[in-house]
């Protein structure tokens, strides 16, 4: 599964080599040529720190702490300062909790082994004191910016609920204007109706005109109705007004999320005839909302197959999740059990290290067909 690698991931060890490159050449202490050597290796696996922050960030350090055996002292470059700096805010930034202090701990390990066999200076207390204000600082800030990015998408994810109920009130509200203007339309209607049966024969000019005020009500009663319905016509169809989706809709669907970035490899064996209503439109609805979870927490390509047999529909979808992404609330995959259940069929869940985070669902057809 490929890295999705962004700007800064690649910006910043570049810049640190650069800087190394620079500082190497001007000054050239003893083993600067492995020194040159060493530096490269450690941006290059600083680059990948966000997707691996741990391994990443704990070899990139100890490359450069390798330095004093090949001849250069740490105090003669900084380099080494800005790997260690950018390693230790990743343990921080990318890593949940604090799992990210065994990376530290592993930093300080290897460090005071350098003072300790490759530097024939005295050290003391004060050495510590160093390591410590050298490694804290970056940790720190890591940890702060996290808090902030979680608290940001946890806001995002609030306000979003908060529009959703506003608009789900708003189109309760027309939906109730929508049944009133209805109803005293069709009551309207009915009573002139009526009574232009009665004048018929007895006063046609009247049930003429009867009949024209019914046609007015109803024309009225049409525009205030279109009105209304545009007003809570979404794209997403929330309300129902248009066709139910089925199983043949899938391919367009699954090309929707590749329109929004949803890297999809779609393997649909799709059945000759549509199911029976219920199973049809809650097989759509359980890729639907397996596609949408994919593409908020997917770290990588989607697989997903769908399998419809004799009997039995089987639905397939797995996906890495990133690290970054923080844990969904639940709600998709509850829906998608009630679904599965109403229909006597089963819905599992799990994660492999092979193809990450698996959603399986097994759909009896036959189930909808007996009831």
């Amino acid at each position: 599964m490929g890295i999705r690698l962004r700007a800064w991931d690649v910006l910043v060890p570049a810049s640190i080599y650069a800087l190394g490159v620079v500082e190497l050449l001007s000054v050239q202490p003893g083993g600067w040529e492995w020194a040159l050597l060493l530096e490269g290796v450690a941006s290059v696996l600083l680059v990948l720190r966000r997707r691996f922050p741990l391994v990443s960030g704990t070899s990139a350090t100890l490359v450069v702490l390798t330095m004093p055996w090949a001849g250069t002292e740490l105090n003669d470059v900084s380099a080494p300062i800005l790997v260690m700096a950018v390693s230790c805010y990743s343990f921080a930034r990318w890593i949940a909790g604090y799992r990210g202090l065994a990376g530290i701990a592993v930093i300080l390990a290897v460090l005071a082994s350098d003072y300790m066999f490759a530097d024939d200076r005295m050290h003391d207390l004060s050495d510590v004191v160093f390591a410590l204000a050298l490694l804290s600082p970056p940790y720190v800030f890591g940890r702060v910016v996290r808090r902030l990015a979680d608290q940001s998408e946890q806001l995002r994810r609030q306000q979003a609920l908060i529009r959703d109920q506003a608009v789900r009130e708003e189109r309760d509200r027309i939906a109730r204007e929508l049944h009133d203007v209805i109803a005293h339309s069709l009551s309207a209607m009915v009573v002139q109706t009526a009574a232009a049966q009665d004048l018929v024969r007895l006063d046609p000019a009247r049930a003429v005109e009867l009949l024209d005020n019914v046609a007015d009500t109803g024309r009225r009663a049409l525009a205030e109705t279109g009105r209304l319905l545009h007003l809570i016509r979404d794209d997403g169809d929330e309300l129902g007004l248009r066709p139910a989706p089925g199983l043949a809709d899938l391919p367009a669907l699954v090309a929707d999320f590749r329109a929004h970035g949803l890297d999809v490899e779609a393997d649909l064996d799709l059945p000759a005839a549509p199911l029976t209503g219920g199973a049809d439109v809650s097989a759509y609805r359980v890729v639907q909302e397996a596609l949408t979870n994919a593409l908020k927490y997917a770290d990588g390509p989607v697989r997903l197959r769908v399998a419809a047999g004799p009997d039995r529909l089987v639905i397939s979808c797995a996906n890495r999740v990133g690290r970054a992404h923080a844990q969904g609330s639940g709600l998709g995959l509850q829906g998608m059990a009630e679904r599965v259940s109403l229909l006597g069929g089963t819905l599992r869940t799990g994660d492999t290290p092979e193809t990450g985070f698996v959603l399986d669902v097994d759909i009896p057809l036959a189930v909808e067909g007996a009831r």
